[in-house]
C-alpha cells in the first residue's frame, strides 16, 4: 500500500512547545507543505486539544512548565481516544538517556533541536505513512473479526484472538432448541429456488435477531432447520427460560411469513434441558462451532416427533419452567433410543411480566 501526500486528505498535526518562536517556525514549515496545524503552548492545552479533535500526529517538546513532554506522552498513550496518535519528540536534549526515556513513554521518533526543516518534513511523512498503513491493517482486522462473529460466538472469537485456538469446553447444563418449518419440502417444491432461498433468509434473519435479543447462541442451520442453545458458550443460570422465550417469540414471528398459496408458515419446535455437553470449534479452513451430547440429540427428537405449530419439551425442561410457563401434558411418547418418555407442550407464559416484545 502506497500512501502519498498528494492523493491523501490534508493531515492535521499538533505542535506542542512552550516557545512561541518554535511554534511559529514549525507551523510555517508544515503549513507550506500543505498540512493543517494546531498549536499548544503547554501539556494541559495539548491534552485537551488532542481529546477534542485527535490530530494525525503530534510534535512534542520535552522541557515545558508544569507537565513535561514525557508526562504528556504517557497521558496520551493511557487514553483510548489518543493512544494511537504517533508522537515525535522534538527537543534540545541530546543525551541518549533522554531519547530512551522518550521512546519508553510512547514516542515513535526523536528530532534534536536545532532542527532542519527538511528532516522534520521527512520524519513527519514517514510516520504519517506508517500510521496510514496501521490504520488500514486495523480496519482489515476489524473486518476479519466481523466475519468471524458471523460464524462463531463472540467468546470463541476472543479466545481465538488470544490463543489462535479454541479449547473444547464441557458445560454441565444447557438448554437446546431445534426448529423446523412444517411442510417445507412439498411447499417449497412449488417455488423457484431463488424464492425459496429468499424466504429462508428472511425467516432465519428474523430468528437471528431474536437470538441476539434473548442472549442465546445460534449453533447452525441445515436446510429449513434452526438450532440454538442457551447457557453456552457464556454460562447463564436462566438458560431454560431464555430458550422458552425464544421459542414463543419464534412462533409469533413465523406468522409474518406465508407460502405462495397464502398459507402461513408454521414451526415444529423441540426443547430439552440437561447435560453435560461438549462444545468446540471444528475445522481448519471453514470454522464451525458445534455441540455434542445426548441432551442435544434428545432436543432434536423433541422437534422431529413434535407437531406443526407446537413446542414440545422434555420433562427436564418442564420441571425447570413449570412455575413460570403454561404447559399441557402430552403423555408418553416413544422416543428413538430412549423408549417411552413423558413430554409436554409449552403453551405460553403464566404472567404478562415475562412477555418480550420483538422489534
Amino acid at each position: 500500500m502506497n500512501v502519498n501526500q498528494a492523493d491523501a486528505p490534508k493531515r492535521n498535526i499538533l505542535i506542542v512547545d512552550d516557545t512561541p518562536n518554535n511554534l511559529r517556525l514549525l507551523s510555517a514549515i508544515l503549513t507550506k507543505r500543505g498540512y493543517e496545524v494546531g498549536k499548544a503552548l503547554d501539556g494541559k492545552i495539548a491534552l485537551r486539544a488532542a481529546k477534542t479533535a485527535p490530530p494525525d500526529l503530534i510534535l512534542l517538546d520535552i522541557k515545558m512548565p508544569e507537565m513535561n513532554g514525557y508526562q504528556v506522552c504517557e497521558r496520551l498513550k493511557a487514553d483510548d481516544k489518543t493512544r494511537e496518535i504517533p508522537v515525535i519528540f522534538i527537543s534540545a536534549l541530546d543525551d541518549v538517556l533522554d531519547k530512551v526515556k522518550a521512546f519508553r513513554s510512547g514516542g515513535v521518533d526523536y528530532i534534536t533541536k536545532p532542527f532542519q526543516g527538511e528532516e522534520v518534513l521527512a520524519r513527519v511523512q514517514i510516520h504519517l505513512n506508517l500510521q496510514a498503513l496501521q490504520n488500514a491493517l486495523r480496519r482489515e482486522q476489524k473486518n476479519s473479526e466481523r466475519l468471524l462473529l458471523n460464524i462463531l460466538p463472540q467468546a470463541i472469537v476472543e479466545e481465538l484472538k488470544q490463543k489462535s485456538s479454541a479449547t473444547p469446553t464441557q458445560f454441565e447444563e444447557a438448554t437446546f432448541l431445534f426448529a423446523d418449518i412444517a411442510e417445507f419440502t412439498p411447499q417449497s417444491s412449488l417455488m423457484p429456488p431463488v424464492a425459496v432461498v429468499s424466504l429462508l433468509n428472511q425467516v432465519f434473519s428474523a430468528f437471528d435477531q431474536l437470538a441476539q435479543h434473548h442472549g442465546v447462541e445460534k449453533i447452525r442451520t441445515i436446510g429449513d432447520s434452526y438450532f440454538v442453545a442457551g447457557g453456552l458458550p457464556v454460562v447463564r443460570t436462566d438458560h431454560a427460560q431464555a430458550i422458552a422465550e425464544m421459542a414463543l417469540d419464534m412462533q409469533q414471528v413465523i406468522t409474518r411469513f406465508h407460502w405462495p398459496t397464502g398459507e402461513p408458515l408454521r414451526l415444529r419446535i423441540g426443547i430439552n434441558t440437561g447435560g453435560p455437553v461438549v462444545a468446540a470449534v471444528i475445522g481448519i479452513k471453514k470454522f464451525a462451532y458445534d455441540v455434542w451430547g445426548d441432551t442435544v440429540n434428545l432436543a432434536s427428537r423433541m422437534e422431529s416427533q413434535g407437531e406443526a405449530g407446537r413446542i414440545q419439551v422434555t420433562e427436564a425442561t418442564y420441571k425447570r419452567l413449570q412455575d413460570q410457563y403454561q404447559f399441557e401434558k402430552r403423555g408418553a411418547l416413544l422416543v428413538k433410543g430412549r423408549g417411552a418418555m413423558i413430554t409436554y407442550w409449552l403453551i405460553g407464559r403464566k404472567s404478562s411480566s415475562f412477555e418480550i416484545t420483538f422489534g
